[in-house]
């Protein structure tokens, strides 16, 4: 291919004119070509340079050597050179000599156009004849060889990345810009333009244009510039990158436009210039993972970045990489060590420049190869993977034993066994993660970590509970830890008086844990969270607990429930709840079965700053300040740790045993999910049954799953009294026994082990907070009198007794004065639970209205002014029962009406209460009944005499009825009304002396009424 040339100078007139004109042209080169030309090849004289030039002082002139684009799409190579004075004997003459190179030409032998940088071809002079001299090809300077680019980029090293990142952008986006480079010498910014061709994709290498010296920058078209420092000044800005290479360069500020490096390509690109390896560009091409990775077997030291991305490009072809050019790249990345020394890469653009980034590049390369290359090229690698791992932050690799040699294995145990062994006893790591994890380095290692993994399964236990299935449905007012007689607090549905989570005095179950308080009481203390006067609060208020003379009224100063009381503990006194007196006046009474160092009491009370207390720290596994939960993730790594370590095995599964004894609900909730190895492991009683599948499913078979987990634990509760209690709160949870299970559970295991347990209290809960309908109740009450005489509080005792009492009603032991006796017996119980109340009102009122009542009951009934109580009669002789008997049984008609006429002014409730029943209830029966069942009971009526039956016959009289019913309608009443109805309501004789089974505590300031 001949390539066509212009030279173009100051020449004597000729038939082109005279001055500056081409003197010789080629014959094919385009008119078109020569006009684009003539403004391209101009050259003007350094500002700074000799008016009138020697000969020596002409060679330091700057070469002017360009690659201009055409608008043809053709390319012009030219060199202008400053000759001096012209044929005229005037100074300022130059002489250009160019090729043309049409649209797709490339020079001889595909030699890029910056190779012929001062070669022998290009002429300084126009040629004779006017005829160029056909040029096949160029023979590059001593400048352009491979030694003296290298030289040059050591040289330049602190500027050679940045260089050539720019030239790098400008090279991909013709709209970014042009690069300016200010060297003292063109031939300086030939080399630049060398080294930049070298590392580009040859094609654009090839279209790359450039000048090596302008006056004018501004001016330039081509996207490499090359000026002198007395070249006009262009600023650094989005059209122009600046590189001064005349003057030290100045340290950018992160984050400007003008930090130094951008790209970590140029980067590698710099350091393998510098390495004096250019023929890897030609072999690798541009990509970054390709060159790094050349580079990395040239051994050539490169930035994290390049590592990283050399990684991932290994990764992505290791299944196409012949084994012995893996082998090598393998062996320099684990050999390589992240080089730094060249400046910052930009965070931003480059995403991985970190030395972590690098190690979980090495790490994700060793999952890819692991098991897939003989262990000769994946020991190095599984080596450097775990060294980092183990002496770093992050996640622990699977590593298996055959990834190294038996050499290997040795030699890192030795490096890493204090660093493996300070790892896995380190409490700020969450133990489910790098503990475990080096803990399986240990093993591959042989490292021995047996005396750390007790510690260690101490803190999984803890992190084993916090998961947050073990931690759901929490009850706000029945927290699980134990109080000191064993049984967890819990909320009792049925009873009333446990509403908006107030704790009845009855209840030996802790409180809620107040805001800025301890975890909670500590085992033995019986005192809740914190406990100020909310450890046992009383319920009182108006129809509450019982007074003193009918078993309802407020409570009393200095009595359970009032804010005066003994406290339990010196917590901070919490405010009352609405409508309620706080007060702990229960837990500091004689004989309170949970009181600190009382039966079942393990430790003494909780402190300030002491485990449980406030300001303490959380018990394991404590609902409050969850530490690092074992993730889903972390469950797989924890069964592969137990099983393969026994010693942290049977530590993991001892510390929880101990956590299933105190919180046995969120253990079972925790194994549901976690699915440890429990039940085919011997011994851990507690933790087997809280791994047990024997939980019911409904209330009937609560006995059979109690007896069945009873069975799982491995031990009879005989002998480890602490399963019994393990077990009922699993069968039991947040609830309490009926009364039929209540008496079994306590005849079939014994009182002696329920003490021993510490659920005695439970079954007395059970007692006391079951419904009213609980048919089984009073016998249970009876057996825990028998079985409990001298441990009850009197306040429990009086309950139970009520309980008991009500059970006997209606039978041959009821005996007499009944509404006095319960009377007596609910000022010793105060305040009475609701539920308790509730069952000896209908026991009552069902014994009274059935008939057959001893003389005098009644009238008791009449003169307590008991609201409860005869509410409690009202509402039962309003009930379809009553109504059908004195539909069918004349006789029960006459007994009636001589009980709600009788007694009139004993009290305006008892007035209130037999006028409505008359009216309402009576009344419509007598008018419905026939003629021969009213001759009986007027004939009933007859023999009870005391003008009954004239009574009678003027109630039933029509138009007399309102005269009658004015009678027991308010006449006689005192202003208030109400229970007390304007009466003192105080009786002779006090009923607790008179049925003595329980007096009050002395001195507690109660009064009978």
């Amino acid at each position: 291919m001949t390539l066509s040339q212009l030279h173009y100078t100051s020449a004597p007139p000729g038939p082109g004119g005279s001055g500056f004109r081409f003197t010789a042209v080629s014959e094919d080169v385009p008119q078109g070509v020569l006009r684009e030309a003539e403004q391209l090849i101009g050259y003007e004289p350094p500002r700074d340079s000799p008016a009138r030039p020697d000969a020596d002082e002409l060679s330091g002139f700057p070469t002017a050597f360009s690659f201009s684009e055409l608008s043809d799409g053709g390319r012009l190579l030219s060199r202008s050179v400053y000759t001096g004075v012209d044929y005229s004997g005037r100074w300022g003459n130059f002489h250009a000599h160019a090729l043309h190179l049409p649209a797709g030409g490339r020079l001889p032998d595909g030699a890029l156009p910056i190779a012929a940088w001062e070669s022998r071809r290009w002429g300084r002079a126009t040629p004779d004849g006017g005829r160029p001299e056909p040029i096949d090809r160029f023979e590059p300077s001593g400048l352009m060889r491979h030694e003296a680019l290298v030289a040059f980029a050591v040289s330049r090293a602190d500027r050679l990345a940045a260089v050539l990142a720019d030239v790098r952008a400008v090279a991909d986006d013709p709209g970014a810009g042009q690069v300016v480079l200010v060297e003292r010498d063109s031939a300086a910014v030939a080399q630049w333009i060398a080294l930049a061709c070298a590392v580009l994709p040859r094609e654009q290498a090839h279209r790359l244009t450039f000048t090596t010296y302008t006056r004018r920058p501004v001016q330039a078209r081509q996207q490499i510039i090359g000026v002198l420092p007395s070249s006009e000044t262009v600023a650094y800005g989005h059209r122009h990158r600046v590189h001064d290479c005349t003057r030290p360069p100045v340290p950018a500020a992160p984050g400007t436009s003008a930090e130094a490096v951008a790209d970590p390509w140029a980067e590698v690109c710099a350091r393998v210039w510098r390495a004096g390896r250019p023929d890897l560009f030609r072999r690798h091409g541009p990509d970054l993972g390709s060159l790094a990775a050349a580079a990395l077997t040239a051994r050539v030291p490169l930035p994290p970045a390049a590592l990283t991305a050399a990684t991932h490009w290994v990764r992505d072809r290791a299944g196409s990489l012949p084994e012995d050019e893996l082998a090598a790249i393998v062996t320099a990345l684990c050999e390589a060590r992240p080089a730094d020394d060249a400046g910052p890469v930009d965070r931003e653009t480059s995403g991985t420049d970190s030395a972590g980034d690098f190690v979980a590049g090495l790490t994700a390369l060793f999952e890819r190869l692991d098991g897939q290359v003989p262990a000769v090229v994946s020991a190095p690698l599984a080596a450097r993977v775990l060294t980092a791992a183990v002496r770093g932050d992050g996640p622990v690799p699977v590593v298996h034993g055959g990834s190294f040699t038996p050499e290997a294995r040795t030699r890192l145990g030795a490096e890493l066994g204090y660093a493996i062994r300070s790892g896995v006893a380190d409490p700020a790591q969450p133990p489910a993660g790098r503990p475990l994890g080096l803990l399986r380095v240990a093993d591959l290692l042989e490292v021995d970590c047996t005396d750390l993994l007790p510690d260690l399964a101490a803190r999984l236990a803890q992190a084993l509970m916090d998961i947050p299935e073990a931690r759901a449905h929490a009850s706000a007012t029945g927290p699980e830890p134990r109080t000191g007689t064993g049984h967890p607090g819990r909320r009792t549905p049925a009873a009333t008086a446990d509403r908006d989570g107030a704790i009845p005095w009855w209840s030996t179950r802790t409180g809620p844990a107040q805001p800025g308080t301890g975890n909670g009481a500590r085992a033995g203390t019986g005192i809740g969270p914190g406990t100020g006067h909310d450890a046992a609060t009383g319920v009182t208020g108006p129809g509450g607990p019982a007074d003193a003379a009918g078993l309802t009224g407020p409570a009393h100063p200095g009595g359970p429930g009032s804010s005066s009381g003994s406290s339990g503990s010196s917590g901070p006194d919490w405010p009352a709840r609405p409508g309620r007196l706080s007060g702990t006046g229960g837990p500091d009474r004689p004989g309170w079965p949970s009181r600190a160092g009382g039966p079942g009491d393990l430790a003494g009370p909780a402190l300030p700053g002491g485990a449980g207390g406030p300001g303490g720290p959380a018990r394991p596994g404590s609902p409050v300040g969850p530490g690092s939960p074992v993730g889903p993730g972390e469950l797989a790594g924890l069964r592969d740790a137990v099983a393969a370590h026994p010693t942290l095995r049977i530590a993991l599964f001892g510390a929880l045993d101990a956590i299933s004894a105190d919180r046995p609900v969120s253990a079972a909730r925790m194994l549901a999910v976690v699915d440890l190895p429990v039940r085919g492991h011997p011994g851990f009683p507690h933790l087997r049954m809280c791994a047990s599948n024997a939980l019911p499913t409904g209330a009937g078979d609560r006995l059979t799953a109690f007896h069945g987990v009873v069975r799982t634990a491995g031990v009879s509760p005989h002998t480890e009294p602490a399963v019994l209690r393990t077990a009922v709160d699993l069968v039991w949870p947040g609830e309490l026994p009926t009364g039929q299970e209540a008496s079994l559970l306590l005849n079939e295991l014994g009182s002696d082990l329920h003490r021993a347990a510490g659920t005695r209290d439970l079954l007395v809960d059970a007692a006391l907070a079951a419904p009213a309908d609980d048919r089984d109740i009073p016998a249970l009450a009876a057996d825990l009198l028998r079985c409990f005489t001298a441990e009850l509080a009197p306040e429990q005792r009086a309950a139970l007794l009520l309980l008991e009492f009500a059970g006997l009603l209606g039978t041959e032991g009821e005996g007499l004065d009944w509404v006095q006796r319960a009377a007596a017996l609910g000022a010793n119980a105060r305040p009475v639970p609701a539920p308790v109340l509730e069952r000896i009102h209908r026991a009552l009122a069902r014994r009274l209205l059935r008939g057959s009542a001893p003389p005098g009951e009644l009238y008791a009934l009449a003169l307590s002014g008991d609201a409860a109580l005869l509410s409690a009669y009202e509402r039962r002789a309003q009930s379809n029962r009553v109504g059908d008997r004195l539909r069918t049984v004349p006789g029960y008609v006459a007994d009636c009406f001589c009980d709600w006429s009788s007694h009139a002014g004993a009290h305006p409730a008892w007035d209130e209460i037999c006028s409505g029943l008359l009216a309402k209830v009576l009344r419509p029966v007598v008018r419905a009944l026939p003629a021969e069942d009213l001759a009986q009971v007027e004939a009933g009526l007859d023999r009870a005499g005391r003008g009954k039956l004239d009574a009678f016959r003027a109630w039933n009289r029509p138009g007399t009825l309102g005269r009658l019913a004015g009678r027991f309608t308010g006449r006689g009443r005192g202003k208030e009304g109400g229970r007390d109805g304007g009466r003192d309501g105080s009786r002779g004789n006090d009923p607790s002396s008179r049925y003595g089974d329980v007096a009050p505590p002395p001195g507690d300031g109660r009064e009978y009424r």
